[in-house]
């Protein structure tokens, strides 16, 4: 496989006009569910969204979407053909293996080979935007996502914690240093309102993206609560930005309407 550079990355998806990251520096911050929500804003906005799930040893977008069930199937051009829901096409690795607990033990060599076949060989069509849920870290995945494709924005997530904001700084520097410019940060489990009190309690801390944001000059998107309905609906594949409560799909919403703002997307 000949790779590109970050500087001057190759192009393996021609056919989607904007790639975003949704990337994070530790693991169980929310990654995945906020790459969700924003690739289903999008097409609420009327964009055309595809979905790749690049998080390959733990992929959690075919459970997110409620595609959990599918597996893939080739067309006529032996394309594979990416699962639909909620006004997106998703691929995951997770479509593609036996059963949902089927781990993959792979080097990171077959793991990115894996990435670059649904690059190339998903039938996705012409795609506004293509969002991708990275691995969390700072690692092999990364880099060769920022060789391969001109990724136009990336998306931090993190919680107020000193753990995760430790980590999400990390991975700003390497954004940083790669060249790939970033769209923002969002603080998920950012707080915890009591539902029977309508008391706020922050549970993970307070203010560390904003901090974070402060640190690095990198925009903050949004603040998303630490709420059970969100949690659950999640779990059982229901997005909230599509099926939760008007407050619940503002969050989301509004992280994507700023993420437009920061960032001169093609369209």
């Amino acid at each position: 496989m000949n790779y590109g550079d970050t500087a001057a990355p190759n192009n393996r998806a021609p056919y989607a006009k904007n790639v975003i990251a949704v990337t994070s520096g530790k693991g169980g911050v929310g990654k995945s569910t906020v790459s969700v929500n924003i690739a289903i804003a999008l097409a609420q906005k009327g964009y055309k969204v595809g979905l790749l799930d690049a998080d390959v040893y733990g992929p959690n977008i075919a459970r997110l979407t409620g595609t959990d069930l599918e597996r893939i199937k080739w067309n006529d051009d032996d394309k594979i053909i990416p699962s639909e829901n909620y006004g997106l096409k998703i691929m995951s690795v997770a479509h593609t293996t036996p059963t949902m607990d089927t781990p993959l033990v792979w080097r990171s060599s077959v793991a990115v080979s894996a990435l670059m076949q649904f690059l190339e060989d998903v039938a996705w069509g012409e795609l506004d935007f293509m969002v991708i849920d990275m691995p969390p870290g700072t690692g092999d995945i990364q880099l060769t996502m920022a060789q391969e494709l001109p990724i136009k924005a990336s998306v931090l997530v993190t919680t107020p914690q000193l753990i995760s904001t430790d980590d999400v700084s990390r991975a700003i520097m390497m954004f940083k240093d790669i060249n790939v410019p970033m769209a923002g940060i969002v603080e998920n489990m950012s707080f915890f309102v009591a539902p029977d009190t309508g008391k706020r309690y922050d549970i993970f801390g307070k203010g560390g993206g904003q901090k974070v944001a402060e640190k690095y000059g990198v925009p903050l998107l949004g603040q998303i609560p630490l709420d059970m309905e969100i949690r659950e609906g999640s779990d059982m594949g229901k997005p909230p930005v599509a099926l939760g409560s008007d407050a619940q799909k503002e969050y989301y919403q509004h992280i994507v309407d700023n993420m437009l703002k920061n960032i001169t997307f093609d369209l």
